[in-house]
């Protein structure tokens, strides 16, 4: 592994012709990765030098082509190569990510501006024989350019990023890859067995559609090329987007491309559905699980309102009154509130559970709400605040009784 602390003078994400820095990473001449640098504050990064032998090797890092035309530099602090203390296994099947080219009409470089991978992590689970186990292997993009809208991505997911599954393979007890077993998420989500090539044991895939999805077909010659740190995983009982909390940055890089692309609204105005000024957002993260449907119907998602002790009235809803915006999925999951602007924690008068079907029907499920994870604000860069806002418990909503107060101000 490569870490260091990635700064570019003159370099913002959020200004055209400007959007970053490219730096090309090789090993013993062997290109192995590329680092987009998309800001001129320092950034810690790290990212995979693929398998290497025992001894001495050199590591080369140069100023690329598809860096923006105001770019002219990088810096790099507190570089260090380590093997990391991490799950060897682990290290040894992360994949390799080619950028998105569009081959063969589309720009080769076009994840130096639009949706680059920033961050990875992995999760582990048993597999059926014993003593082997599955290793799967996701990734978060700045944006998705095609699939789920700005609004949805808000509403239903609590942030415009695109988080992906990527690979997935099973491995026995001494982490070799298991035979026919190595899966990607390929086009349309679907889920489809790698037959593509490995460098020593780590797949290559490329990202092959404007949602982020996996081909095992590589374009011809693509330029750039990401091993990203893989070896940490998600904090146990959390959402996805709890990888993004620990790499706060990524909000920042996230809210720059809504802004450069013009798809936010301006005014912001939370009556409408348009994605505003992220910096207006709550951004929120609750638990949830669904009962037994007891009629026929869509099943119930659960949304977050919030009342502000300025006009209690008023309920500002993370699904903006859509009923497919709201979260049906189990577990932890994250979601967003637009507010007026200059809203802060201590204006909030109470944050509410709102139960509603997805869509025809109600099919009478219950669903019950056990926490508020965190709850925080953007700042006027773009990166969060300190959570100041958590709750545990369990409430249950019904088709009779379909919301209730979760937090107030001193709840704890």
């Amino acid at each position: 592994m490569i870490s260091f602390a990635a700064s570019a003078p003159g370099v913002s994400w959020g200004r055209a012709g400007a959007e970053s820095a490219v730096v090309s990473i090789a090993v013993d001449g062997r290109h192995v990765t590329d680092l987009v640098v998309p800001s001129s504050e320092p950034v810690a990064r790290s990212l995979g030098l693929g398998r290497v032998r025992e001894g001495g090797h050199r590591v080369t890092l140069r100023f690329a082509e598809g860096s923006a035309p105001a770019a002219e530099r990088v810096r790099l602090a507190r570089t260090r190569v380590r093997m990391p203390a991490a799950d060897p296994a682990v290290l040894r099947h992360a994949p390799i990510v080619v950028g998105r080219t569009g081959w063969p009409f589309g720009d080769p470089y076009q994840n130096a501006t639009t949706d680059p991978p920033l961050t990875a992590w992995h999760e582990t689970r048993p597999a059926a024989t014993p003593g082997h186990r599955v290793i799967e292997y996701s990734m978060v993009w700045s944006n998705e350019d095609g699939g789920t809208d700005a609004p949805a991505l808000m509403a239903r997911w609590g942030r415009t990023t695109d988080i992906e599954w990527v690979y997935r393979v099973e491995v026995d007890g001494s982490g070799r890859r298991v035979d026919g077993t190595a899966v990607y998420q390929a086009p349309l989500h679907l889920t489809f067995r790698f037959t593509g090539r490995f460098e020593g044991d780590h797949p290559v895939l490329q990202t092959c559609t404007q949602n982020n999805n996996m081909c095992d077909v590589v374009s011809p010659d693509p330029p750039l090329r990401f091993l990203l740190d893989a070896s940490r995983t998600r904090p146990a009982g959390r959402a996805r987007e709890a990888v993004m909390d620990r790499e706060p940055w990524t909000y920042r890089v996230a809210a720059q491309e809504m802004v450069r692309e013009g798809k936010i609204e301006r005014p912001s105005d939370p009556s409408t559905r348009k994605v505003g000024d992220q910096r207006t957002y709550l951004f929120a993260e609750f638990a949830k699980t669904t009962g037994a449907a007891t009629a026929w119907g869509s099943a119930p998602g659960v949304a977050l309102g919030v009342r502000l002790k300025s006009d209690p009235a008023a309920l500002y809803r993370s699904d903006h009154d859509q009923p497919d915006w709201s979260a049906e999925r189990y577990g932890a999951v994250a979601t967003t509130v637009e507010l007026p602007e200059g809203t802060r924690v201590s204006d909030i008068a109470s944050i509410e559970a709102l139960r509603r079907p997805t869509g025809i029907g109600d099919n009478g499920a219950p669903a019950t709400v056990t926490s508020i994870n965190r709850g925080f604000f953007l700042d006027e860069s773009y990166l969060p605040r300190p959570s100041s806002i958590g709750w545990r418990g369990s409430v249950t909503l019904t088709r009779e009784s379909p919301s209730a107060v979760l937090w107030g101000p001193g709840a704890a």
